[in-house]
């Protein structure tokens, strides 16, 4: 499979595109003015907390007070051994923990979404190219993209062995205890904290992983020097810029070409290539070209028509996707798909193809939280498994953490993906004002009715000689046309005269009445 990425670089924002076999499948913005919260490490206050929820609401600087759970808690007297938790770490309350007005470590792990301010941690976490450091956290993990247990093994071997001499120095401190290194358990090597290796370090000799180790090391001191001496709420660590965490974390062997369109970012992508993966530098190209970057495989048009609720399918079907705050639903429909052999094959036909659809769009769109597929029903239970079998296989290239479900008796797949970052559609868009996200307005003839009821309530409370409506021009027009026995029935009943104006800058639910 040929992947490119594509990176979009102006004052105002960052853009990447994802380009597989010439098809767009992620794109990632970042904007100058608001730039994402995510991975950043708050030196924050307890402002306040929730003993019914179990959660605080932590300070850290922003508008919003970041909230943090008492599972996102590092309890130090459990993690230390997370295979066999304590019986007390689930009778532990956050009022034993914390306190109002303490001065707290924490990372955020979900950026604000909607009127939610930030998901918070205290288990932090420092990324670099093939590992991420977690302090004070001692363990070992691999994963689970990397299924061969030759290579798990060698890589743990890897970090333990560059690790073992450092302690020994540490642990033994003379030459007469020469056994108590032989006896030293996982836990003490990893004393100042724990990796977790990435995907990307498959393969990759002892030397890279050992440079990754003593850069982590490095910079978790440098963070934690920063906490120690700053004022909270303050940031003592943020990521580093998109174009660079696009090399880090999704430039793999597979990538042959990524292509930046600006100068200063394409030397820094070359530099930070030459110092962490050199092997892939003479793919990074500096695009000169005159058509603009993100045309090229057509990609402006497939973001904007990721903005829409219908998604064609290639076979005549097509998807319903409505993105709500609790869940995303998606709907799927024959269309003008009619087959060629009967309906049961027509269906299985339109369900395979939506679901290699509905992969793509959950990572195009950044589709998060849970998600209920309406697939169309299927008579053959062997279609059904089918189906399933192919959603779950695209979207094993998803970078975010899925969860799919059975087929419900209902015939819905129910699947959850982890929602770190806003929606394309929340990036881009904001609420409709004239319907306040109903996705409707109201009918003329509803507004028409409310305005005569309007009216017979003003009469009765106020004394005026005439009345004036101000309407939108829709309204106003069949007031005076198809309403206008209406209107004229009702200037007899309160014995006043009705006279209307427009006004364009009013939506088609707005008015006024105007006693005179």
């Amino acid at each position: 499979m040929s992947e490119e990425i594509l990176i979009n670089v102006t004052p105002q924002e960052t853009r990447v595109a994802v380009v597989e076999n010439g098809v767009l499948q992620e794109v990632y913005i970042e904007r100058t003015m608001k730039l994402g919260l995510l991975g950043k490490i708050f030196k924050g206050r307890v402002s306040r907390i929730l003993p019914g929820m179990q959660a605080a609401f932590i300070d850290v600087g922003m508008e919003r007070t970041g909230f943090l759970h008492m599972a996102d808690i590092v309890d130090p007297y459990v993690e230390n051994d997370p295979e066999q938790p304590s019986k007390e770490a689930h009778e532990t309350s956050i009022e034993s923990i914390l306190t109002e007005s303490q001065n707290i470590l924490v990372q955020v792990i979900k950026d604000p979404l909607g009127s939610k301010g930030a998901r918070l941690t205290t288990r932090l976490s420092i990324p670099s190219r093939y590992l991420v450091f977690i302090p004070d956290y001692p363990t070992i993990g691999i994963s689970q993209r990397i299924e061969n247990e030759d290579e798990r093994t060698r890589l743990k071997q890897i970090i333990l062995q560059y690790l073992s001499p450092a302690m020994k120095q540490i642990a033994v401190g003379d030459s007469n205890n020469v056994l108590l290194h032989a006896t030293l358990n996982e836990s003490a090597l990893l004393q100042k904290g724990g990796f977790i290796v990435r995907t990307a370090a498959e393969g990759i000799k002892p030397a890279e992983l050992q440079k990754d180790i003593g850069f982590l090391y490095k910079l978790w001191d440098s963070i934690y020097a920063r906490a120690q001496t700053c004022v909270a709420p303050a940031i003592v660590y943020e990521d580093i810029p998109l174009a660079l965490r696009v090399m880090r974390d999704l430039v793999h062997s597979e990538v042959e070409k990524i292509r930046i369109d600006s100068n200063e970012t394409y030397q820094r992508l070359r530099e930070f290539a030459g110092k962490y993966i050199p092997e892939l530098q003479n793919r990074i190209e500096h695009y000169t070209g005159e058509r603009p970057l993100l045309d090229l495989y057509s990609v402006e048009d497939e973001i904007q028509k990721a903005l829409n609720r219908k998604v064609q399918l290639k076979s005549g079907g097509h998807l319903v996707i409505d993105q709500t705050e609790a869940m995303t639903t998606i709907d799927v429909n024959t269309g003008g798909f009619v087959g060629h052999r009967n309906l049961e094959e027509t269906i299985y036909k339109t369900n395979l193809e939506a679901a290699q659809t509905i992969a793509r769009q959950l990572r195009l769109r950044n589709l998060g939280g849970i998600i209920i597929i309406d697939f169309i029903d299927m008579q053959d239970p062997e279609h059904a498994r089918q189906v399933l079998r192919a959603l779950e296989k695209h979207l094993g290239r998803d970078h975010s953490k899925i969860t799919v479900s059975e087929l419900t008796s209902l015939g819905l797949v129910q699947l959850t993906r982890k929602r770190t970052r806003e929606s394309l559609e929340h990036i881009l868009c904001e609420s409709c004002p004239t319907c306040h996200s109903r996705g409707t307005i109201k009918s003329k003839e509803t507004v028409c009715y409310e305005i005569f009821r309007e009216i017979l309530r003003e009469v009765r409370q106020f004394d005026a000689k005439k009345l004036l409506v101000v309407a939108s021009q829709p309204v106003v027009e069949m007031c005076l046309d198809e309403e206008s026995t209406s209107v004229a029935e009702l200037e007899s009943f309160i014995d006043r005269p009705i006279s209307f104006q427009i006004e364009p800058l009013y939506t088609q639910e707005q008015y006024d009445i105007v006693l005179l």
